[in-house]
């Protein structure tokens, strides 16, 4: 068999492109030399920031069009009734939003192994991988799927109230291709992101979401059909996206990468169950977090304008988010690309990069957040209420945007290192033994309402972030690249290769 140790595939590039080009990388390239002056930072500075840009901004396009389809929905939603924006928040926060977490948690053990298989050259184990990641992701999508159908009466028995809990339900059921969408899009997602084969995913998700916006007024709002319309527009954006996705990678695109389906991807099943958890566990703890606020805001007085303004705001800080999920997919796979190569001082360099970008990224949107505050809750509502609430609580949200626009880029470095179980860890202290009891306490005790209960929350945010840099802070870089080479035998990459002579 051929030697897959010896190719050298520049990032977003054909084969014939030069290598010599900044924007590149090759596994065979040179780690960076230790920087020792302002001149080298700002020379090596623009270096990597144009290798993460080539990633970065379409996985950033690409992030914000998928959260966009929830989001619209949820924008249209709310000019056919308040009930109707409560029940489509609500399932999308709680029921699919847990299993959103769960499937991209798990696809996202993805990101360390093709990463780094991808910086070593053993691109041909990649489709096994992401074939290994179908069988688990749907599997587990059939054991989610108890979650869509008895949905209501979960709301209820949580206590959301029984008009919310009846309409959520309803619609949850209708929903129910949009969860095996989500176990078939995430593997690719992650397949195509290791290889920086990002370029087809804008495409497809731009074309899903043009659609998406079109489809979504016409059944909605011209003919009126509310919820079902709603229902039958954004599962068939999510399939549509799905089915472009695995045309583009079965069409012989992705090389060695995808040499068709094949049985090793029943081997080692349960190991990668075990990687796949930890990474699942590591997302979830974070995505939940979130979704937890909006659930806790459903038990205080008035809970549908509580709701629905808290919701309006989870929409703006979600799609803000997509930006450093954007750079979190980029920095992912740099640091895995580059680990795997390696090139521990490249890894380590790329992290700074990418959160000095993501701050700052961070810090002009909430800007201009601050200054519209008084026209976009008009985007998303009717209710005089509704607005004058997301108003008030606008300057948390401005807040929020710049810590969360800096975590999701440190999650990536955990994700292309390895990290997934540790920083689990970190997440349940963080997140559910700190930031969740104080919400509640100031929340509910205090009586600060909303604004309490996401202040706690956003404490234990910040918290987390903090030590995530104390974690990459204190990372031996050099032993990280001896452990991915340690990864890529375990997996397969080397032994694996045998069995192809």
């Amino acid at each position: 068999m051929e030697n897959n140790g010896q190719q050298t595939q520049p990032l977003l590039t054909p084969r014939h492109r030069a290598t010599a080009d900044s924007a590149v990388f090759t596994a065979k390239s040179e780690d960076i030399a230790p920087i020792t002056g302002v001149r080298d930072f700002t020379r090596e500075f623009f270096v990597e920031t144009k290798k993460l840009w080539y990633l970065a901004g379409p996985a950033i396009f690409t992030s914000v069009c998928q959260y966009s389809l929830g989001a619209i929905t949820q924008v249209f939603s709310g000019h056919v009734s308040t009930i109707a924006l409560a029940a489509i928040s609500v399932e999308n926060n709680v029921i699919a939003g847990f299993c959103l977490g769960v499937t991209l948690g798990m696809g996202s053990a993805l990101e360390t192994l093709c990463g780094q298989a991808y910086g070593a050259g053993q691109v041909h184990m990649m489709g096994v991988y992401m074939q290994r990641s179908w069988v688990i992701l749907n599997s587990t999508a059939l054991l989610l799927l108890l979650l869509y159908v008895f949905a209501e009466q979960l709301l209820k028995a949580i206590g959301q109230t029984a008009a919310i809990s009846e309409a959520a339900g309803k619609f949850a059921v209708w929903m129910i291709p949009q969860l095996f969408a989500y176990a078939m899009n995430y593997p690719m997602q992650k397949f195509l992101q290791a290889q920086s084969k990002i370029m087809v995913m804008a495409w497809m998700a731009a074309a899903s979401l043009v659609l998406h916006t079109v489809f979504s007024w016409l059944l909605m709002l011209k003919l009126g059909w509310g919820l079902v319309g709603a229902a039958v527009v954004l599962n068939a954006s999510w399939w549509f996206n799905d089915l472009g996705q695995f045309a583009y990678i079965v069409s012989g695109r992705c090389g060695e990468a995808w040499s068709g389906f094949s049985l090793q991807a029943f081997r080692n099943l349960w190991g990668f169950v075990r990687l796949s958890l930890a990474s699942a566990v590591m997302l979830c703890l974070e995505v939940w977090y979130f979704m937890a606020l909006v659930l806790f805001a459903g038990y205080l007085k008035n809970a549908e304008v509580s709701v629905d303004a808290l919701s309006i705001c989870m929409n703006i800080l979600g799609w803000t988010v997509m930006v450093s999920f954007g750079m979190n997919a980029a920095v992912s796979v740099r640091v895995s690309n580059e680990l795997g190569a390696s090139h521990p001082r490249t890894a380590k360099f790329s992290l700074l990069v990418a959160v000095i970008t993501s701050t700052m990224i961070g810090i002009l949107l909430s800007l201009v957040l601050i200054i519209f505050r008084e026209q976009y809750p008009l985007l998303f509502s009717n209710d005089s209420e509704v607005r004058k609430k997301v108003v008030q609580l606008t300057p948390m949200l401005a807040l929020c945007i710049v810590i969360n626009n800096v975590q999701p880029v440190l999650s990536g470095v955990a994700v292309g290192a390895g990290w997934q179980t540790v920083v689990a860890y970190v997440n349940i202290a963080c997140y559910y033994l700190f930031g969740i009891p104080l919400g509640l306490i100031l929340g509910y005790i205090f009586d600060f309402g909303v604004l309490g209960i996401w202040s706690g929350m956003l404490a234990g945010t910040v918290l987390q972030t903090g030590v995530l840099f104390f974690m990459v802070y204190k990372t031996d870089w050099n032993k990280e690249a001896s452990l991915a080479e340690h990864r890529i035998k375990k997996w397969g990459g080397h032994e694996e290769s045998k069995s192809h002579a």
